[in-house]
């Protein structure tokens, strides 16, 4: 397999610390509010690789943390007149509900940061003991020039960023470019810890170093997150990291690419901004989730009304496959057809064409199109009708590739008919038992209005989604 890794600019062969083990850590939400579309890339595409890293042989161990002390949510307190804790813990409940819906799986650690603060106080420590941090009025800051790598993850020029680099007010650190390890506290409603260094709390960069480290290790096998973390905040784990354990942090980097809407910069200033709430309200989580897919998670995809009809018929048409296959396993041939087991043992292909570009660098969406090959086939085989083996053994091979995929796992609101749907479909069946056609006509259209077309076969109605 086959990984790209941001910290040397190319695509290298993934061979595990241990052998037959990967040990993941990927950034998680910040928790103050709902998550948007852009956050949830990293969610669904890393979920992902963890999937298929399983589908694959190997035993993973997965963490992504929750950042539930922070500037933002201590605003968001103050706005609505409550305490951080209790933003965090209700936007952890909300994060939750949107990531199951888009398929994603809990991590094996969901570690938090107001449960690590010892740890961190320890870390800290070390890096002054090091001589790599130093404290000033209750703060303590990074002495970035102390580490001579500084920028080999970003490609940044400690110089060039001299340049940029200011001193907020407030600040009394030694350089421009040193960073906060741990904040004095500035007001006494602040959320805050004692420390040697008074009261106050971790800094956003030290809580993923520190968790990395008490859950997987010093040395990970990958570290995962959106491009927009690749500076400053990866870049300040490895300085971080490497000053106080002595060993490279991460052996493979990972980033995904932005989100575009309609071709612009996602922000709320331009009112285009999208949390996966309220895309919810008209597209399911599966949905959403295939759309993300859809494109190689490096590459930067675009986010639209038109693209995501474009997904959805895309993720219809696989639904409509496998729900004719549910359909012939209740009511097809008990007797296998002809060349049924050349046409099984022919499906082999797709498995290989899905596994040989998953396997360089995680291409779902050469994956997603090995699929779509797969349900053509077997559209083609089954249109006159297949046995029940047949349509056995082909549903296990579709649902095998979507299960890596972390779609059509679910029967609720992202992938079943709905409740009324499902009532129109028995009405229907009652009229025409009771021969009523003129009511069961008129249902026939009202569900192919709702994008259901029913098919009258000698094996009983199949549903097709249009």
């Amino acid at each position: 397999m086959q990984v790209y890794n941001t910290l040397t600019n190319r695509k290298e062969e993934f061979v595990p610390i241990e052998p037959g083990k990967v040990k993941m850590y990927v950034c998680g939400p910040t928790v103050y509010n709902y998550f948007h579309i852009g956050n949830a890339r990293p969610f669904v595409v890393f979920d992902t690789l963890r999937r298929y890293f399983k589908y694959r042989g190997y035993d993973v161990k997965f963490v992504q943390n929750f950042t539930d002390v922070d500037d933002k949510i201590i605003n968001k307190a103050k706005e609505e007149g409550t305490t951080a804790p209790e933003v965090s813990e209700k936007y952890i409940k909300e994060y939750f509900d949107d990531a199951e819906a888009l398929g994603v799986l809990k991590a094996d650690v969901h570690p938090k940061v107001s449960e690590h603060i010892q740890e961190i106080i320890n870390f800290v420590q070390t890096l002054i003991d090091k001589g790599y941090a130093y404290e000033a009025d209750g703060d303590v800051y990074y002495s970035t020039r102390k580490f001579p790598e500084y920028g080999k993850l970003s490609g940044q020029n400690i110089d060039d960023l001299e340049s940029g680099a200011r001193i907020a007010i407030g600040e009394v650190k030694n350089d421009p470019l040193d960073f906060a390890l741990w904040k004095a506290r500035k007001e006494e409603s602040e959320i805050a810890w004692e420390s040697p260094w008074g009261m106050g709390r971790p800094g956003w960069h030290i809580e993923c170093s520190t968790m990395a480290k008490k859950h997987l290790g010093d040395t990970i096998d990958i570290h995962g997150g959106g491009q927009d973390l690749t500076f400053p905040h990866h870049e300040n784990e490895i300085a971080q990291s490497e000053a106080c354990n002595g060993v490279p942090f991460a052996k493979y980097w990972m980033h995904n690419g932005y989100i575009n809407v309609d071709g612009k910069k996602m922000s709320k200033s331009l009112n285009n901004f999208f949390t996966v709430r309220d895309i919810r309200e008209k597209y399911t989580g599966d949905v959403i989730r295939f759309f993300l897919l859809s494109g190689h998670y490096r590459s930067p995809i675009n986010f639209s009304d038109t693209l995501m009809e474009q997904s959805k018929q895309g993720y219809d048409r696989i639904a409509t496959a496998i729900e004719t296959l549910e359909f012939l396993i209740e009511n097809g041939s008990d007797e296998s057809m002809a060349d049924e087991a050349a046409k099984v043992a022919a499906m082999d292909k797709y498995r290989d064409k899905f596994i040989e570009v998953m396997d360089d660098d995680l291409n779902t969406a050469d994956g997603i199109a090995a699929i779509f090959e797969l349900v053509s086939e077997i559209n083609t085989t089954v249109k006159d009708g297949a046995s029940k083996s047949y349509a056995k053994e082909a549903l296990g091979r579709i649902k095998e590739l979507t299960d890596v995929l972390g779609v059509f796992k679910k029967d609720d609101e992202d992938g079943g008919l709905g409740d009324d749907i499902q009532a129109l479909i028995e009405e229907r069946q009652a009229a025409r038992a009771e021969k009523n056609w003129a009511r069961a006509d008129e249902i026939r259209d009202q569900l192919a209005a709702m994008g259901i077309t029913l098919k009258d076969t000698p094996q009983g109605v199949q549903i097709i989604r249009n």
